[in-house]
């Protein structure tokens, strides 16, 4: 019996498998050809079990599920195909942070479009009878549709290997993946190669979605439950290697469904102590991709270096302003007195509300400010920036809980700690670059959004609460939550008070990072964003600069992350609020929205993200949607954020005036020739 539970779970694991296979096959090949890291994804999986739904309902399951799983792919597909050329193709030739960006905000777009047409609410993809019923072999007994997975994925992912290696189309999208220029200077439009690869891809993705559908069940969460470990997958590989998706896929499959069947199995007794498996699902995959990635960046089976040929600048929002340093200043000071007097204008409107709503917005500019150090300045792109705010918090409200209810206590407590983890972290993940460099911080981040489900001191999956914060050292102050009273007929509370705590933090956080990046370290940090190598050429520690700034970065983002839990609005501290990795995409998009590397850009942005929500949410339920819009929209033309727009309309009017200018010169010497 023993044996055969084994060969069930291995059999459940190759399943699960052969599906993250046909998933990270397309996101791999795609990343192989075309240097694009594609979050979106995970959408186009779920899209494809959508449309099945769509095509099934009137057909039946018998027909229905066969017809949908050759049409709906080839919907996505061409789906796929339209994004690369309207979305992506523009975007070739800069940092893959931008591809990053832009399908991240498509994740928005294809989420919120899913929700508008099919609804919330989880359904079951209908599969054929026969297809449902149990079979049992020598002894094991599962489904037959588990078998059709199996197979089904294998030949599919058979066929995608022969034409990607045995094909005439294969050999150019190949030798485009080598040297695009190459290819072009032979007279083949390697681009409309590369609209087939990312259709291709997606279409993979919707046959993946499709099959899990009838596995499990259809929901709007399941793209975004999928993304990451299929990133996982394509890393433990190699990043562009259709063998290493096949492997590795197989490998994260198994494993997975393998820890979680015999967690806290009794291996054995000695005397009063116990031996178990331990309960590392969720860990174990993080760790591997973790390890990979420090011993051999590219992969089992990659073989492509740290960085990509060709690889752009990140665009920053400094260059080209139109305003001089005194009037910047002057502007910044309006704004703190305005946002001083903000409060204010919000009591004589009655509706406290929108204190709620400022509080945010302070609190994600910090964040947002801690990301522009690394991001903006040292040129290192952290997809777990999250882990430290969402560390900041838990350290916050533990603090709360078990030491002190100081606000000063628990803040320097979330910094600190932060700060070291930052330490330990960026020391590991600054030894690998690029795309890599994104990717292990992501996997830090996941590993401890894992870590804080398995124990009893961080609540689980619950989270933490019944913490409360005290505005004062020792006795002297009073409970945040105590704090209220009446001032010429207006009600001060607790929001109100924190407020303003809040905005001297930011604006000292702002004056401290200012200062920092005006000294000759932050000179030092933009040397290394323009020209790693020529930084290094003449003399500084690179390593040594950047894990400091990755320091400063983690100690700031956790202060944020500790304002969150001392807010009065946080009623409860949890995994998914503070470090599901949705968070670390947010504070990018609020940074460039803002304009990275200046400071108080990613700021500025923080405002008009969370006002634009608040604002299209009192509309309308599909906001998520016209946001990811916009942020496409800023990505593909404003990529410099909302602080580059003066500069721009700027140089637009100069052109325009110049041009003026030239057809009035002309237009003498046209009168003369007639």
């Amino acid at each position: 019996m023993v044996a055969a539970d084994f060969i069930e779970q291995l059999l459940n694991g190759l399943t699960l498998g052969m599906v993250y296979v046909l998933l990270a096959a397309g996101l791999s090949v795609i990343f192989g050809v075309m240097d694009v890291i594609n979050f979106s994804h995970g959408e186009l999986f779920a899209l494809g079990a959508y449309f099945a739904l769509s095509i099934i309902a009137p057909f039946g399951a018998g027909t229905g599920f066969w017809i949908a799983i050759v049409v709906a792919p080839v919907v996505v597909g061409l789906i796929g195909a339209a994004i690369e050329r309207t979305t992506v193709r523009p975007l070739y030739g800069r940092d893959p942070l931008y591809h990053i960006l832009l399908t991240f905000g498509l994740v928005l777009v294809i989420n919120d479009a899913i929700r508008l047409i099919w609804g919330t609410q989880q359904r079951q993809l209908a599969v054929p009878e026969y297809l449902s019923q149990p079979i049992s072999i020598l002894g094991v007994q599962v489904s037959v549709y588990n078998y059709f997975m199996i197979v089904f994925a294998a030949l599919l992912a058979v066929v995608t290997w022969y034409l990607l290696n045995r094909t005439k189309y294969g050999m150019i999208i190949r030798a485009g993946s080598q040297d695009r220029e190459m290819v072009r200077n032979v007279g083949i439009d390697i681009d409309q190669y590369y609209t087939l690869v990312f259709g291709v891809g997606a279409a993979l993705a919707a046959v993946a979605g499709i099959v899990l559908g009838g596995y499990q069940n259809v929901n709007t969460g399941m793209g975004n439950s999928v993304i990451i470990p299929a990133f996982v997958v394509v890393v433990l590989g190699g990043l562009g290697s259709f063998r290493g998706a096949v492997f590795g896929g197989l490998l994260v499959g198994v494993v997975q469904t393998l820890m979680r069947a015999y967690s806290g199995t009794v291996l054995a007794t000695f005397g009063d102590t116990t031996l178990t498996v331990p309960n590392l699902e969720g860990l174990t995959v993080y760790l591997l991709m973790i390890a990979v990635l420090l011993v051999k960046p590219q992969g089992l089976f990659g073989t492509r270096g740290e960085e990509s040929d060709g690889e752009g600048e990140i665009l920053v929002g400094g260059y080209g302003g139109i305003l001089a340093d005194s009037t910047r200043v002057r502007l910044g000071g309006v704004a703190v007195v305005a946002l001083a007097l903000a409060p204010v204008a919000i009591l004589l409107m009655g509706n406290q509300y929108y204190l709620v709503v400022l509080n945010e917005i302070l609190i994600w500019a910090i964040f947002a400010l801690s990301l522009d150090i690394v991001m903006g300045y040292a040129g290192l792109v952290p997809l777990g920036h999250t882990m430290f705010y969402g560390v900041g918090a838990y350290t916050a409200a533990l603090v709360m809980l078990h030491y002190s209810q100081s606000v000063f206590v628990v803040l320097l407590g979330a910094i600190l700690l932060c700060a070291i983890l930052a330490w330990i972290v960026g020391s590991l993940s600054i030894r690998v670059s690029g795309v890599y460099f994104a990717m292990i911080t992501l996997a830090f981040a996941e590993l401890l959004y894992s870590a804080v489900f398995k124990f009893d001191f961080t609540g689980g999956s619950d989270g933490l609460l019944g913490f409360e914060a005290f505005i004062g050292l020792g006795s002297l102050g009073a409970s945040l939550s105590n704090i209220e009273f009446g001032l010429l007929g207006y009600e001060i509370g607790q929001q109100f008070v924190f407020y303003y705590l809040a905005l001297l933090i930011a604006v000292l956080s702002f004056l401290f990072a200012r200062r920092m990046m005006n000294a000759p370290f932050g000179s030092v940090l933009q040397s290394i964003r323009e020209s790693e190598e020529r930084a290094e050429f003449i003399g500084y520690d690179v390593n040594r600069y950047k894990r400091r700034a990755f320091v400063i970065s983690g100690g700031m983002a956790g202060l944020a992350g500790g304002l969150l839990a001392v807010s009065p609005s946080t009623v409860i501290v949890s995994p998914d609020q503070t470090l599901n990795w949705i968070h670390s995409g947010e504070v990018i998009v609020i940074a460039l929205f803002g304009g990275m590397g200046t400071l108080y850009g990613p700021m500025i942005g923080s405002g008009v993200f969370f006002g634009a929500e608040e604002f299209l949410s009192s509309y309308t339920d599909q906001w998520r949607l016209i946001i990811g819009t916009m942020f496409i929209l800023f990505v593909l033309f404003v990529p410099r954020g909302i602080v580059s727009i003066p500069s721009l309309v700027a140089q637009r009017l100069e052109t325009a005036n110049n041009a003026d200018g030239s057809v009035d010169m002309d237009e003498p010497e046209v009168r003369s020739d007639d």
